[in-house]
């Protein structure tokens, strides 16, 4: 029996092509396990899981994430009348913020953290609420039900109404007297909004957030009293204040329920007032205490010797005058030459006269001291003679 070498050529070459082929199939697993990581990171949102789904009272979760930014600061909170939906309807102010913790995230950003179990303000269903800080805002809600808490359904949405900002917003404004010394800045944010929605927003809820530097914005609930129609519009002002001291450079936000509709940028002045108390009290307070201190050490210093027998001259008894005019005629008397005796005189008012002058003489010697009793004036002395006088 003859072999006919024809049919075997064609499966010497079908056989490379199928090992190709085979190749290709055990490869297609290896690219899809490569391509895996790619499609994951771009589903990198922040994700919470928890230990328990319902506790009471007192009791206490642990809170895990992972797909945070790396090294990031975040908070902790329960928060009621909230869903992962619809986000913390209430803001902070449905949440206990009294009882809530603070985790960084590690350089994977993933973290771990216990929670204790307090009641919110307001009623469940209820979430573990988890943001970001500081940096970029980041935040996911993982439901939580507090057992014992009172349940409530969520408050109504306005239909379908959708607002949207229409012109550029801006502060007005101007600082007092009073924020120059560290009072709270204030000002009043004033936008204008539209309605392109097909139902009215009654009482709408926007929330204002301050940010310095690179801290994340702190929110705070402002309600606009007034309804906005399908299509119309309104200007609405809303307002604004920092803390007290507050400076450098701030910027202002505007947020309706989960979109930020409008960032205004904030300068404020620093309070001068309160550095130029500052310098005043560190001048004043040392000058004070140095003239109290002067005038202690005065008060206690030991004293000299006698110096409390001491008088002033002030306090120096001084000799009565008297015969003023007697001693006037007793002068007159003795000193003036060729003077005569009026009639009648006897020889007592002599002898007093005489008495009188050298009374006065001694007074003239003690109240002048630089005179010694050699040089004084004396009525005994012969007078100088003048020359041309016998």
């Amino acid at each position: 029996m003859t072999r006919y070498p024809g049919p075997r050529a064609p499966r010497r070459t079908a056989s490379p092509v199928l090992l190709f082929l085979a190749a290709l199939l055990a490869l297609l697993p290896a690219l899809s396990v490569l391509t895996a990581p790619g499609a994951r990171a771009a589903d990198g949102d922040p994700a919470v899981s928890l230990s328990k789904k319902e506790a009471g009272k007192g009791g206490e979760i642990t809170v895990s994430g992972s797909g945070w930014r790396a090294e990031a600061l975040l908070m902790l909170l329960i928060c009621g009348q909230s869903t992962p939906e619809r986000g913390v309807v209430g803001g902070t102010n449905s949440c206990a913020n009294a009882d809530g913790r603070a985790v960084t995230t590690d350089k994977k950003g993933a973290f771990s953290k216990k929670l204790p179990v307090t009641e919110p303000p307001k009623p469940c269903p209820c979430v573990v609420h988890v943001a970001t800080v500081t940096g970029q805002q980041a935040l996911a809600d993982a439901v939580f039900t507090v057992a014992g808490h009172p349940t409530a359904d969520l408050p109504e949405q306005t239909g379908d109404g959708k607002l949207a900002v229409l012109a550029t917003t801006r502060l007005e404004g101007d600082s007092s007297l009073l924020t120059w010394f560290g009072a709270p800045p204030a000002r009043r944010l004033v936008f204008t909004v539209g309605n392109l929605g097909s139902a009215p927003v009654k009482d709408p809820v926007f929330e204002i957030g301050t940010a310095h530097g690179v801290y994340a914005p702190q929110w705070e609930e402002r309600q606009w009293r007034g309804t906005v129609a399908p299509g119309a519009k309104a200007q609405i002002k809303l307002p604004v204040e920092l803390s007290a001291g507050a400076h450098g450079d701030y910027q202002v936000s505007l947020r309706y329920g989960r979109k930020v509709l409008a960032e205004q940028p904030w300068g404020v002045g620093r309070p001068w007032g309160v550095t130029l108390f500052w310098v005043l009290l560190c001048l004043v307070v040392p000058a004070a205490v140095f003239r109290i201190g002067m005038a202690v050490v005065d008060k206690v210093r030991p004293r000299p010797a006698g110096s409390h027998r001491t008088r002033t001259p002030a306090t120096r008894r001084r000799p009565k005058r008297r015969g003023r005019t007697g001693t006037g005629i007793g002068l007159n008397a003795t000193t003036t030459p060729g003077a005569t005796t009026a009639p009648g005189a006897t020889t007592e008012a002599t002898t007093n006269a005489a008495t009188t002058t050298d009374a006065t003489t001694a007074a003239t010697t003690a109240v002048l001291p630089w005179f010694t009793p050699d040089s004084a004036p004396s009525e005994n002395r012969p007078r100088p003679t003048t020359k041309g006088q016998a």
